[in-house]
């Protein structure tokens, strides 16, 4: 049974760093795109990063790049997402997400929610003095 669990959101200062952590089971992470989603209150959900299959196609929402780095680690079978300079506007519930191969591709795994058919539960990120 395909399973995602994210973890490590917590209460942070604006200009802090949180690690996001992705763990999947039920799948390899060789045959899915990852992303990594974000839903604000009152707000629709965004996409913020993925990374392909191959780990060889990372991508990231302008209003996060420079600032977030998506990584995996593949002995673990979890997907990161290290998020620094955080700022206030980045406070929301982060899910990640799986899309199989045969949905997309490397140059096709990118942030488009409705590619996505397996979800997280998500964790919370509050950015706030």
């Amino acid at each position: 049974q395909l399973q995602l669990v994210e973890s490590g959101g917590g209460l942070v200062q604006p200009g802090g760093s949180l690690k996001l952590s992705c763990a999947v089971s039920g799948f390899s992470l060789d045959y899915y795109c990852i992303g990594w989603f974000r839903q604000a209150p009152g707000k629709e959900r965004e996409g913020v990063s993925s990374i392909s299959s191959s780990g060889s196609v990372t991508k990231y929402a302008d209003s996060v790049k420079g600032r977030f780095t998506i990584a995996r680690d593949m002995s673990q079978n979890t997907v990161y997402l290290q998020m620094n300079s955080l700022e206030p506007e980045d406070t929301a519930v982060y899910y990640c997400a799986a899309a199989h191969i045969t949905v997309v591709t490397d140059s096709t795994c990118g942030t488009n929610p409705s590619t996505f058919r397996s979800w997280g539960q998500g964790t919370q990120v509050t950015v706030s003095s």
